[in-house]
């Protein structure tokens, strides 16, 4: 399957970190993030207010996500990976408890922009790897990482829509708390520092963003790791409007079909892992933007015929999570290898513009969603954010080719 750079034994935080403890780390990040879409109607009702207002719940919280980015990165690189990741999941589990007290929309919001802390576990899995492995090497575990962690996202939706049905919308809080206090506790016993080479400040971490800006390699394996995913994040603001308002599915079905998406990133993800060593990061990266783009531009061409079924709109996201499977782990392997010694700040920037350019998309897609617009706003913007990632994957190319391998000339 792959190789680690020395036996990892779970639970022993005398070696190094057990690869299923980075999937759940990372994992968290992403259950956190989706598992309650199919309960956004519900909740609207619930706290009285207009879906726009409950969509930030998911817009916003990116938004947080972004920002964090920026000093989670430069916060690892000077401190330690696993100091940042357990105050990380500490202030979470606060702020999931907030959630569910919640009884005002408004207190709600601020309780589930805390959540967002749990957004180090997201960037400092990918950091960790690259402390562990060369570039290479980087983007195959980071895709075996992320292949893992797309189980989670896969059926949590799944499982947030039956949990609503069954027990009502706090229920997928409720779940939140009990797995992230279990994973705090795995952390806790099997995850040892694998920063050996930390900065000597966080000041000094930040004053090395100027040379990340300035690499063309830096700017090109960010953007192209947010155009790809850009395409999901657009899908995961408007898809609850557009199965609920459009297509008229219920939380257990839109919960169903959310995870046809996953499952294509999870394949994506295995191919990643698979052949990342053997054809490269540029080429994997250009393979998952054309898988993108070419069905999603014949999915706009089917609704424009006329049509109207969500198989058609879910079952050709497929390709999305395949193609953000293939891109993404390979991006951020390229970007994390700029700068190794910046692993984690690289992480965090990066992370922060591929996060911030998703909150936006999301929430213009939660804005221009309407019943009469139907879904061609979403695929429009799909399709758009498709087409600019091959564009940068192709810039990516052109400087690989002018300045040599990655490894010879960052």
């Amino acid at each position: 399957m792959m190789s680690q750079p020395a036996k990892s034994r779970f639970l022993d935080r005398s070696t190094p970190p057990h690869i299923l403890t980075l999937v759940l780390i990372a994992g968290m990040s992403a259950l956190s993030m989706n598992i309650f879409l199919p309960s956004l109607s519900a909740m609207t009702a619930y706290f009285q207010t207009d879906y726009s207002i409950m969509q930030l719940s998911v817009s916003v919280y990116l938004g947080v996500t972004g920002m964090l980015q920026l000093i989670i990165g430069p916060l690892s690189d000077r401190f330690g990976r696993r100091p940042v990741i357990l105050v990380g999941y500490s202030l979470f589990l606060l702020a999931t408890l907030g959630s569910l007290l919640a009884n005002s929309i408004e207190l709600f919001l601020v309780f589930r922009m805390s959540q967002a802390s749990i957004a180090t576990g997201m960037v400092l899995s990918r950091a960790i790897v690259r402390d562990m492995v060369p570039t290479d090497r980087a983007a195959s575990m980071i895709g075996y990482v992320t292949m893992g962690m797309a189980i989670v996202p896969m059926v949590g939706p799944s499982i947030g829509g039956v949990l609503d049905e069954i027990f009502g919308w706090q229920a997928s809080f409720v779940l939140l708390l009990v797995l992230g206090a279990l994973v705090w506790l795995i952390i806790w016993f099997d995850l040892r520092e694998t920063n050996t080479s930390r900065s000597t400040s966080f000041l000094s971490q930040v004053r090395d963003y100027p040379a990340l800006f300035a690499s063309q390699r830096f700017w090109g394996y960010s953007l192209a790791a947010s155009f790809s995913s850009g395409s999901f994040f657009a899908f995961l603001g408007g898809a609850p409007f557009v199965g609920t308002e459009i297509f008229g599915l219920s939380p257990t079905a839109l919960g169903l079909y959310f995870g046809m998406t996953a499952f294509g990133y999870m394949f994506g993800n295995f191919l990643s892992g698979r052949y990342s060593t053997k054809f490269g990061i540029n080429r994997m990266i250009l393979a998952g933007t054309v898988t993108m783009l070419v069905p999603m531009v014949l999915c706009y061409a089917l609704f424009l015929g006329g049509a109207t079924h969500p198989l058609v709109f879910f079952g050709f996201m497929v390709f999305v999570g395949v193609g953000n499977g293939l891109s993404l782990p390979n991006a951020n392997a390229g970007m994390l290898s700029v700068r190794p010694k910046l692993a984690g700040t690289a992480s965090g920037l990066g992370g922060a513009i591929q996060i911030g350019g998703g909150a936006s998309l999301a929430a213009l897609a939660g804005t221009l969603l309407s019943v009469e617009s139907g879904l061609f706003p979403l695929l429009l913007m799909i399709v758009g954010t498709s087409v600019m990632a091959v564009m940068v994957t192709l810039f990516i190319i052109v400087v690989a080719h002018r300045k040599g391998p990655l490894a010879q000339n960052a």
